[in-house]
């Protein structure tokens, strides 16, 4: 039976109607976001040493207010950690997202409240799949089970009842029980910590199910699917779940896999979602399958300012609310939340492609980027690039990553790209010539220290072994989850570490 009709009309279309406020209401809805935040943290630690009561607009908590990096909160999370209660939020916060760590720490632990829970973090899921309802009327999207693919946590052992781990792990340990009814697998399985073990007994306990709907980051559910299809001799995932519709995706720019899931899910019916769902919070839901940019969700407890990327680095860089920002211009995501992140700069950045409503794509991370000669190279470059590449050659790329080379045995400095190759290309110095043409095309920097070859010299492409990036996560303790590659990296250590992984 398919009730996805009766769920759509009772409880996800007025939210769309909620959320179609945002195209002329945003900057008013922001406003009373921040307003409600001040108000609820204003007895706390926090809100009395920058005396909350006495904010009454943007302009006194912008000049009040310092700007935050982790290396700031870092002290007042670790006395969150320890148990310490009513220090950035009012409430205990029992729950710490682990996530990709400084340069002075391996890791962070993001707090997370069950404010920012209810308020943020379900919110986003509940309004990915109202907004996909509304886009597909003639879903069939609750007729079947949703397969979610998450990471793992592990006590705190400082405060009782308290986890750290991915935040998808801390999602599923709270999830509301009537969820638990419409998605696999079960909790034991999607919480284990070994990910070829948890793929292995996700395949086991899913096949024969009826699954409509995938969650997750692209390249980890794309082991998974390869795996599932090793394991039932299939060629396309259609043939395992007939009725398979959507894959709600996040986590790592879905550009680089978009061709390997065609070749995995043949079906013409299936969509694919890009969601923002971050440690830190839910920024934003793709409502238009033939726009790739993301919807910004505003009325959730999350207050945006933004910092131009050319002024990051400054002693006082200008900061802008909503409001202010221009489409076309990259900036660095900063934010207030209900989890008492305060002015947070979280290392994203993104680029706006409207207004009317506010929709903007991820560009990059305000440390994965190359600048050694000042190309300012970003991720989104990079992306364009390889597609370019790709289109022209044929190839299918799995994983890849970038870095300068400063000076080689030559006097000569370059960019050096590590690729593993699902489809390698059909001659590998025409890829390299395309997306060196097409970086050149969409970076007016890099064409500028290209020229001539006199400041960077062409770039080279090394052809990764197969499962090189697997291993080298795997190396670090990171498979599964919301562990990444780094695409872009300023320095060589990472590409020096892969380099010896890939025998060169």
């Amino acid at each position: 039976m398919n009730i996805t009709p009766i769920l759509n009309k009772l409880y996800f279309a007025p939210r769309v109607k909620a959320i179609e406020r945002y195209a002329d209401r945003s900057e008013e809805l922001q406003h009373h976001v921040l307003k409600r935040l001040l108000h609820k943290a204003r007895n706390t630690e926090w809100g009395k040493k920058y005396d909350y009561r006495g904010i009454h607009t943007y302009e006194c908590f912008r000049d009040r207010l310092p700007i935050q990096t982790y290396e700031e909160v870092k002290p007042y999370v670790e006395r969150l950690y320890k148990g310490e209660t009513n220090v950035l939020w009012p409430s205990a916060i029992r729950w710490f997202a682990k996530s990709s760590g400084t340069t002075n720490d391996k890791s962070k632990f993001l707090p997370v409240s069950r404010d920012a829970l209810c308020d943020t973090h379900y919110q986003g899921g509940i309004d990915a799949v109202a907004l996909y309802l509304a886009q597909n009327p003639e879903s069939r999207f609750f007729s079947g089970k949703g397969l979610i693919l998450g990471g793992s946590h592990s006590p705190n052992f400082n405060t009782a009842h308290s986890l750290v781990g991915d935040l998808s792990a801390i999602l599923i340990q709270n999830v509301h029980p009537l969820v638990n009814l419409i998605r696999v697998p079960s909790k034991k399985v999607a919480l284990m910590s070994d990910f070829e073990q948890k793929m292995e007994a996700i395949t086991r306990s899913t096949l024969g199910k009826h699954i409509t709907n995938l969650s997750g980051v692209p390249s980890w559910m794309l082991v998974l699917i390869r795996h599932i299809l090793q394991t039932t001799g299939k060629t396309s995932l259609e043939e395992v779940w007939p009725d398979l519709e959507v894959f709600f995706h996040g986590g790592v720019a879905f550009t680089p896999y978009r061709e390997q899931y065609r070749d995995v899910i043949r079906s013409s019916k299936m969509h694919y979602v890009e969601t923002y769902n971050a440690s830190e919070g839910y920024f934003g839901t793709q409502n238009d399958p033939t726009d790739p940019s993301m919807l910004l969700m505003v009325d959730y407890g999350i207050f945006y300012e933004f910092i131009p990327l050319d002024e990051v680095d400054k002693e006082h860089p200008r900061i802008y609310p909503l409001q202010e920002v221009e489409v076309g211009k990259n900036y660095a995501l900063v934010i207030s939340t209900s989890a008492g992140l305060w002015r947070y700069m979280i290392g994203d950045t993104v680029k706006f492609t409207a207004t009317n409503p506010y929709k903007f794509v991820i560009t990059g991370r305000t440390k994965h980027f190359i600048n050694a000669f000042g190309e300012e190279l970003i991720v989104d470059n990079a992306e364009k690039g390889l597609a370019k590449a790709c289109s022209v050659t044929g190839a299918l790329i799995a994983d890849y990553s970038a870095a300068p080379v400063f000076m080689d045995a030559r006097a000569h400095c370059r960019h050096q790209w590590l690729i593993e190759f699902v489809r390698q290309p059909d001659c590998m110095e025409t890829f390299a010539r395309v997306l060196d043409d097409t970086l050149k095309e969409v970076n007016s920097d890099y064409e500028a220290k290209r020229q001539h070859d006199l400041a960077l010299q062409p770039l080279q492409v090394i052809v990764a072994r197969k499962g090189l990036f697997h291993d080298w996560l795997a190396q670090r303790g990171k498979l599964g989850g919301q562990h990444k590659v780094p695409r872009l990296s300023n320095n060589r250590d990472y590409m020096e570490e892969m380099l010896r992984l890939n025998g060169v």
